[in-house]
């Protein structure tokens, strides 16, 4: 039996208190992952983002919100961890500082500063050694040269890409990449998809 970390749903930056910037992530897929591998007797730990989802049975769950939470979740337990399963749809900027007061309209244009948030699945994976990490990727062109390019500059195991119109989907397919291999999952819902691709990847790993 294997401790795995799953990140699933979107996270949410602040924009002031009644804003935020987000993504269409429903958190089906990480959370039907979750079950799948617990119900191949494995342990999970679930650091989840903003969702409308009842959270996996059985397992340990972190509700967070913003990219930052998410990260400082996942550091905390990633060294309990054999494996990773980063899901989870997390913003790629945030806004420079959330305003502390409600943003108010007063031009017909407004100008707000983004700026990066941490790379969660690659800073995690710098410090894997032997454990295991399986990344997603949703592309809405040039799907597989980006998803391959990931998988070699994250430092990843498995990459598994979708593309957009799987967000909040109930039927959807993966192509999964591993350094020299291919496999096409799906299309199935979701709770089939997650468990084809569970056993896909533990079939092809030391876990």
């Amino acid at each position: 039996m294997a401790r795995f970390l799953v990140t699933a749903g979107p996270t949410r930056e602040a924009l002031d208190p009644v804003r935020y910037l987000s993504n269409r992530s429903s958190g089906k897929m990480g959370y039907a992952i979750c079950d799948a591998l617990i119900t191949a007797g494995h342990e999970v730990v679930l650091v989840s983002g903003p969702t409308a989802l009842e959270s996996p049975a059985n397992a340990d769950v972190l509700q967070v919100e913003s990219a930052q939470e998410m990260h400082e979740a996942c550091a905390r337990q990633w060294q309990y961890c054999d494996a990773l399963f980063a899901v989870a749809a997390v913003s790629d900027y945030r806004p420079s500082a959330a305003q502390s007061q409600k943003i108010k309209r007063v031009n017909d244009a407004l100008s707000i500063e983004l700026v990066a948030n941490l790379d969660i699945v690659k800073d995690l994976a710098a410090t894997k050694g032997e454990r295991l990490v399986v990344g997603f990727a949703l592309e809405s062109e040039n799907g597989e040269q980006h998803a391959r390019q990931k998988l070699e500059s994250k430092n990843l195991d498995f990459i598994c890409l979708n593309a957009p119109q799987a967000q909040g989907a109930d039927v959807s397919e993966l192509t999964v990449f591993s350094r020299d291999t291919k496999w096409q999952v799906g299309p199935c819902t979701k709770a089939t998809l997650a468990t084809e691709l569970v056993e896909v990847i533990l079939e092809n790993s030391n876990v």
